[in-house]
């Protein structure tokens, strides 16, 4: 699946209300994805849903979680008996209309849905490659790779990059036309990640400086 395509409508990813918000290019959607570290991981087990933050990383037209083996969750979805729907969600401002009615926000999200799959063998380790460097790109290659013990600790899922669900809600608020001439301040607060000062570990050696990945850290894109 390329960076230049749409997805295809289903029941489940047709938006009925405030369709204007609705965008369905892949690009919008990885881009997303990409810029995101946190995840919610929704599904059910008999009959019990279960909504579960976790990290998330793309590869391509797959979408990966990871978890400890023993975890209940990734041993209800691995062997794909069980729907999951993985939402991630970008806020980037806070929208202050005149009246309390029209307060929003402006936010970036993705919904995929489907059933996942266990990543075995060579790709679960490539896998788990991608995941460090969805984090911070530059570090797989420092850092001492998992043992066999620590493979088999970890489980990794993966979703199609099929039925998914892109919003996008941006701009200034939206008034009734009788509330523009309140006396009251409207407008956006923007909000963003960002990262601060890498704080040393006091247990790490002195020789060992601060990488450049690290010292100019940022999960905004590139505008």
């Amino acid at each position: 699946m390329s960076d230049t395509g749409n997805f295809e409508f289903t029941e489940r990813t047709t938006m009925r209300r405030q369709a204007n918000r609705a965008v369905f290019d892949h690009a919008t959607a990885y881009a997303i994805l990409d810029e995101g570290l946190i995840c919610h991981l929704g599904f059910a087990v008999d009959g019990r849903p279960f909504v579960v933050p976790t990290m998330h990383w793309r590869d391509g037209d797959r979408l990966y979680v990871h978890g400890s083996s023993a975890s209940r969750t990734l041993r209800a979805l691995e062997g794909g008996s069980a729907e999951a729907c993985v939402t991630v969600t970008l806020l980037d401002g806070l929208v202050l209309a005149r009246s309390a009615y029209h307060h929003s926000l402006n936010f970036r999200s993705v919904m995929v849905f489907g059933r996942a799959a266990l990543v075995e063998g060579p790709e679960k380790l490539h896998a788990l490659a991608r995941l460090v460097e969805h984090v911070a790109p530059g570090r797989w290659d420092e850092v001492r790779h998992p043992s066999e013990l620590e493979l088999k600790a970890t489980s990794v899922l993966a979703l199609p990059l099929d039925e998914v669900s892109i919003k996008v809600s941006p701009g200034d608020p939206v008034d009734d036309e009788d509330d523009y001439d309140l006396p009251v301040w409207a407008g956006v607060v923007p909000l963003a990640l960002r990262a601060g000062a890498p704080d040393v570990d006091p247990l790490m050696r002195l020789d060992i400086a601060t990488p450049s990945y690290l010292e100019h850290y940022t999960r905004l894109p590139e505008r």
